[in-house]
């Protein structure tokens, strides 16, 4: 049988860079039995060791930080001045994962009575498949990997055809620090109905998605004919950010710009749509024109570069489509005059960061996923209006408000209809905090203490004294 033959192809130069094997048919089925034999050995291991072996595997993921940037750099295009740090904010977000483990993870107490004793574990479900993106390999997969290792879980991995390496690379760090054989495998596809297959196996007790709506749909439905399954899925955003009339507008405008523009955009929270108080709205758009001045667009192996390729000649065009229908609809194109923009290398997919302003919501660039460079900017006359545009969304991921009066931002934050609201900041998954989304953007939630529960069942045990 002639197995799929999965190309990755550069960012860069849109030349084939790696290849890998896609399934057989016997794959399809071995791969949950080894998960499943593996589980029943890996669940019987105390916490503390599986918290030796996590640690031990994120300090060695942090000593190869700069061979895993430079990967990530030739396969999905980020500036090499970047890539190392996603490893190191990956292990910092794992390291607190750990600490939090161990009361996250203990039994809980019954009420006392005499001749009893009762209390709830928390145990592991059995293999989970975690399907993860390119766009931040390793954040993501630390998200689900972590907490679902703790718990006692085996663990299948399908990383991305275009970044295919992260998921190897985690295997053998995991491998490396004493994980038992089995625990995590990987697999490679770029079939939708070999990836369904395994999401149906009778063994995989959880599927855990990041990607896009579609996608995930897919594997829910795929998995709708069983009760036990569970499904986590981190969907799109759309994210807002709404620019009060109070702000340093200098400051707001450098933040704006690195949450829109930085990994070319291509960010789940990204900043997606900007909201400017009318009265500042030409000082703001003038200051993002400064601060767009000052970024590079090129070679992403050049440390001195700040915005790479978007990941295919696709997204490119996607992203261009975004601002065409934008500009005939009667946005303007207010991007300064940068030279980077007008001559980036040839080959790749580059796409210069855009700033559009005079949107609106009959655009396509202010309603659906642009996953692109571009900063739409829509004046409006006052917080009501803002939080009515900040809401008129399918997605709920995350959202910003930038003021002065941080206790003004946190009572209209109140009425944002997003997993994760922001006052001055943008674009940062605390691990601390619970990363989820609402509406459109996915269901299930990972990081924090609550990030745990998707990984583990409730089993309550009511023992009673044997009478004397």
């Amino acid at each position: 049988m002639s197995l799929e033959t999965i190309t990755t192809i550069s960012p860069i130069t849109n030349k084939p860079i790696l290849t890998r094997n896609g399934l057989s048919d016997a794959d399809l089925q071995s791969i949950p039995e080894t998960a499943t034999r593996a589980f029943e050995i890996y669940r019987r291991t105390d916490l503390a060791e599986r918290q030796a072996i996590v640690k031990k595997a994120l300090e060695l993921l942090k000593e190869r930080q700069d061979v895993l940037g430079k990967e990530l750099t030739e396969q999905m295009g980020r500036p090499i001045a970047y890539t190392p740090k996603e490893v190191t904010t990956a292990v910092a977000r794992g390291e607190y994962l750990v600490k939090i483990s161990g009361d996250v993870l203990k039994d809980s107490a019954g009420e006392p009575e005499k001749g009893f004793t009762r209390y709830i574990k928390k145990v592991p479900l059995g293999p989970v498949l975690i399907l993860f993106p390119w766009n931040y390999p390793y954040l993501t997969l630390v998200n689900s990997i972590v907490p679902a290792l703790l718990a006692g879980n085996s663990v299948i991995l399908k990383p991305s055809p275009q970044t295919p390496t992260s998921a190897e690379q985690i295997q053998k760090v995991f491998s490396d620090a004493g994980l038992p054989d089995g625990v995590i495998q990987v697999f490679h596809s770029g079939s939708l109905t070999h990836i369904e297959a395994i999401a149906r196996s009778p063994q995989v007790q959880l599927v855990c998605f990041t990607g896009s709506v579609a996608n995930g749909l897919a594997v829910q439905t795929a998995t709708n004919d069983r009760v036990a399954v569970r499904v986590g899925l981190e969907l799109g955003g759309k994210d807002p950010a709404y620019i009060r009339s109070d702000v340093d507008v200098k400051w707001a405008a450098e933040e704006i710009v690195d949450g829109a523009v930085f990994n070319s955009g291509q960010s789940c929270c990204s900043v997606e749509r900007v909201y400017v108080d009318e009265k500042i709205h030409d000082e703001f758009v003038s200051a993002i024109r400064e601060v767009l001045k000052g970024y590079k667009l090129g070679d992403p192996f050049d440390s001195k570069t700040h915005v790479g390729p978007v990941v295919s000649k696709r997204s490119a065009e996607a992203i261009q489509a975004h601002i065409k229908d934008a500009l005939e609809k009667g946005a303007k194109d207010e991007t300064p005059e940068n030279e980077s923009f007008k001559s980036p290398p040839a080959d790749g997919n580059y796409v210069a960061p855009t700033l559009l302003t005079g949107v609106n919501h009959d655009m396509a660039v202010m309603t659906e996923e642009t996953f692109g460079p571009i900063i739409p900017v829509m004046k409006v006359k006052d917080d009501t209006e803002a939080i009515k545009l900040m809401n008129d969304s399918q997605f709920g991921l995350t959202a910003s408000i930038w003021t002065k009066d941080v206790a003004k931002g946190h009572e209209l934050i109140d009425d944002v209809e997003a997993g994760t609201v922001f006052v001055n900041r943008c674009d940062y998954p605390a691990p601390d905090l619970a990363w989820v989304g609402w509406k459109d953007s996915g269901k299930g939630q990972t990081l924090s203490k609550f990030g745990f529960d998707q990984f583990v069942k409730l089993k309550s045990y009511h023992v009673k004294d044997y009478p004397k």
